[in-house]
């Protein structure tokens, strides 16, 4: 999970540019979002990060996910599951359709929730924070009868 020089450089100043320390706890948790596949979850997370680094107990991985989350570097969400998923924060925020029979997920670009952002700050004057948004429906394929039921 040590990850390369460059990729650990920008790990290092997403946290400095986030005004915190640089700690072995947060660059642990950190490289297990960048190493992972997607989204994991905290006990993911915590798994990874307990290969190398023993001794580190559950709640500083939650505490640490918390402080990331607040401060925008991680992302936060429920894929359906009821178990909160977290990734990093790319450059290009993304968000998620998520099939409610056969679990299918399709990524979608930041831009289409624009819209929704502008018209929720003109009519209720609420500035929206969707960093990661999931919504959930039917996909192409379930919707004409040919998806998967749960499980399946």
């Amino acid at each position: 999970m040590t990850g390369d020089t460059q990729e650990v450089r920008e790990l290092q100043d997403m946290l400095r540019r986030a005004g915190l320390r640089v700690t072995p706890q947060r660059m642990m948790v950190l490289a297990a979002l960048a190493a992972g596949e997607g989204h994991l979850t905290a006990d993911e997370i915590f798994d990874l990060v307990r290969r190398e680094y023993p001794f580190l107990n559950r709640s500083t991985v939650y505490r640490t996910l918390d402080l990331l989350v607040e401060l925008g570097l991680v992302a936060a969400t429920d894929l359906g599951e009821g178990v909160r998923q977290f990734e990093l924060v790319g450059a290009a925020p993304h968000h998620h359709l998520i099939c409610q029979r056969c679990g299918a997920t399709a990524e979608i670009a930041d831009e289409l929730l624009q819209p929704l952002r502008t018209r929720l700050a003109e009519e209720y004057g609420f500035e929206a924070r969707m960093d990661h948004f999931a919504i959930f429906g039917l996909c192409r394929a379930c919707r004409a009868g040919n998806g998967a039921a749960p499980g399946r």
